[in-house]
């Protein structure tokens, strides 16, 4: 069965507009977990734009379900990860004016500045992921570094999705979802986890569920902005029937 985590960031980004206590993202995460959420995904990012430092541990603490900490390759965040020990830390490309995060994490021209970080990580009994888009480069080289799971960058197929009207048999759309599937079985071949994220919505979502032995989606922004409609708890059950009418 596939699993969804949820990515409670924009709850965070509604708090520190006001730089105030609420929405509280510990309450949002319980209200995902009851909704029917696997696991819940926050991304620390360095200039601590929505998640802070206080969330991640109080998520660790008192969240009954998984936690999947993103974070940029740095040395602070490495040791961020190792003191709060999140069940699984995702190493995502992080630049300072970008709204959201744009493209995967290149691991082949990065190797020799962050295999020394993964091996940190692997050292402190953490299991690791890399974010990456969906290139057979990346794929070998994550395996090459030691990762357990990749999570292949949805995006290009999401606004493909979305340009073409949600005609989801465009040639263009077709091609994308053709490469995110290609992609997951060169993971599964090399003995890592296929997970998928990023832009995926309520529209969008049942093709990449219905890959061959993808493992997880991680979404984030659609639930969220649902939620504040509807409550987090429908919100996340919708998304779970969609994923689980698709599942093999």
């Amino acid at each position: 069965m596939i699993q969804l985590g949820v990515n409670i960031d924009h709850v965070a980004t509604v708090r520190q507009a006001r730089r105030t206590w609420e929405p509280d993202p510990v309450w949002a995460a319980a209200e995902a977990h009851l909704g029917g959420a696997d696991g819940i995904t926050v991304h620390l990012r360095e200039d601590r734009r929505h998640i802070q430092d206080e969330d991640v541990r109080r998520l660790r603490e008192l969240v009954h379900i998984k936690l999947n900490l993103e974070m940029a390759a740095t040395p602070e965040m490495v040791k961020i990860a190792i003191a709060t020990q999140p069940h699984t830390v995702m190493l995502v490309p992080e630049g300072r004016e970008e709204v959201t995060t744009e493209g995967g994490l290149d691991l082949v021209s990065g190797r020799s500045r962050l295999q020394p970080l993964v091996d940190q990580l692997h050292d402190a009994g953490l299991t690791t992921s890399a974010f990456i888009d969906a290139l057979p480069g990346q794929i070998d080289t994550a395996a090459e570094m030691g990762f357990s799971i990749c999570e292949v960058h949805t995006g290009p197929y999401a606004h493909a999705f979305h340009e073409h009207g949600r005609d989801a048999e465009a040639p263009e759309v077709t091609a994308l979802l053709q490469q995110l599937s290609d992609a997951g079985k060169r993971i599964q071949a090399a003995g890592m986890r296929f997970n998928a994220g990023h832009a995926l919505n309520y529209y969008n979502v049942q093709p990449v569920a219905a890959l061959q032995g993808v493992r997880e989606l991680h979404i984030g922004h659609s639930i969220v902005s649902r939620s504040v409609l509807i409550g987090m708890r429908d919100a996340v059950r919708e998304m779970k029937s969609l994923i689980r009418e698709m599942a093999r």
